[in-house]
């Protein structure tokens, strides 16, 4: 809509770094630029709402963000020295010292963390494995993956190989006519059955009023 898919690629190497479109502008147009709307949603660390926001950026919106609610950013405690009887000899830095690994984002991108899961249930309960991952497990052998991150890497070059939203074949309901209007019944594949009341002509009336008058005016000779 915007025309602005050729101009803004986005990010095509999945490494779970910290990528901007903004510092890719052109001079044509400025990327699309939207805001992260949480609403309701806790914004913890590795939240999926982030997650969400970090492949719309990927794709190319210029969405004004940071790197420390991404899975792989830490807060590193600073150590504080003791003797031998743990008395402290000295005093641990005050400031908060932060270290972001984008490798580990990036396992969490291609969903390395639901793979260990997915190993772990597969070998323990067998029952609660198909309940959770049945569709999964028809995904991955119908698109030939060994594993989630396979899965998710031929996803997204499939996306960015056709990115337009397909169109999903119009079904028609089905419906069996069980009587003619105007008292007119319907049903569907399923059998369920409803009425469908259709407004009765004024000649109509007159022909079924007329009926029954005749057959009272009968009943009495």
């Amino acid at each position: 809509m915007k025309n602005l898919a050729d101009l803004y690629k986005g990010q095509t190497a999945v490494d779970g770094k910290l990528f901007s479109v903004w510092d890719h502008v052109q001079e044509e147009k400025n990327p699309f630029k939207a805001h992260l709307d949480v609403g309701l949603i806790r914004t913890t660390t590795g939240n999926r709402v982030f997650g969400a926001m970090k492949g719309a950026s990927d794709g190319g919106l210029h969405i004004p963000h940071n790197e420390k609610r991404f899975p792989g950013f830490h807060v590193i405690k600073a150590e504080v020295v003791t003797n031998k009887r743990g008395k402290k000899v000295e005093e641990a830095d005050s400031g908060k010292k932060t270290e972001y690994k984008p490798e580990e984002h990036k396992q969490h991108i291609l969903g390395a963390h639901v793979q260990t899961y997915y190993n772990l249930l597969q070998k323990g309960d067998a029952a609660k494995f198909t309940r959770q991952f049945k569709n999964w497990t028809a995904c991955l052998a119908a698109t030939k993956s060994k594993t989630m991150q396979d899965l998710w890497t031929k996803t997204h070059a499939a996306i960015r190989a056709k990115p337009e939203k397909q169109k999903a074949a119009e079904k028609k309901p089905v419906r069996v006519v069980v009587q003619k209007a105007p008292t007119l019944i319907q049903k569907d594949s399923k059998g369920r059955q409803w009425l469908r009341a259709k407004k009765t002509s004024s000649s109509a009336k007159k022909q079924r009023i007329a009926a029954i008058i005749a057959k009272v005016k009968a009943s009495f000779k």
